[in-house]
């Protein structure tokens, strides 16, 4: 992924892909570079890693691309993940992934996502799994802005990780 600046003009598929794929590329660009074990480093007093924040984005495209808006089963390894042991599963694949593989199965994950919303006919798409605590259908344009928020936040967190790992600042 290259850097992507969101179009400062544009119809709102463009705009709304435009700041997803911003984000997406500061999280390629703030974990790019680490050795596995830095991937794996925790900073106290937080458990988070950048290598689990991979991770658990691959799980994020996958869960409302796939599973939620296309209402697709999940694939490994979220299928065989042990949800109900472990919340955190998917943050602390890390620990058996490599580097190498956790990248791959993000970069994964990410252009599945992206032929799942060009397929969209419209941002107004219902999605085929209704939300589980409110069983409220969400739009396409739902799950897209909340991946904005949900990359935006951990793009915050990665440089906060990276800085302190090998002083890289910026976006």
């Amino acid at each position: 992924m290259s850097e992507c600046q969101p179009p400062p003009q544009g119809d709102e598929r463009a705009t709304v892909l435009g700041f997803l794929d911003f984000l997406r590329g500061a999280i390629e660009r703030k974990t790019a570079g680490f050795s596995d074990d830095e991937l794996r480093r925790a900073l106290p007093p937080s458990s988070m890693t950048l290598g689990g924040m991979l991770t658990h984005l691959a799980f994020v495209e996958d869960y409302w691309l796939k599973y939620v808006f296309l209402g697709e089963r999940p694939t490994d390894p979220w299928a065989e993940a042990p949800w109900e042991e472990n919340s955190d599963w998917d943050w602390e694949l890390i620990g058996s992934v490599s580097g190498d593989e956790a990248r791959a199965m993000w970069r994964d994950a990410v252009e599945r996502s992206r032929e799942i919303v060009a397929a969209a006919e419209s941002l107004d798409a219902v999605a085929a799994n209704p939300s589980v605590r409110t069983r409220t259908a969400r739009s396409l344009r739902y799950i897209l802005v909340h991946l904005v928020e949900e990359y935006g936040r951990h793009a915050g967190h990665a440089d906060l990780l990276a800085q302190a790992l090998d002083g890289r600042t910026g976006e």
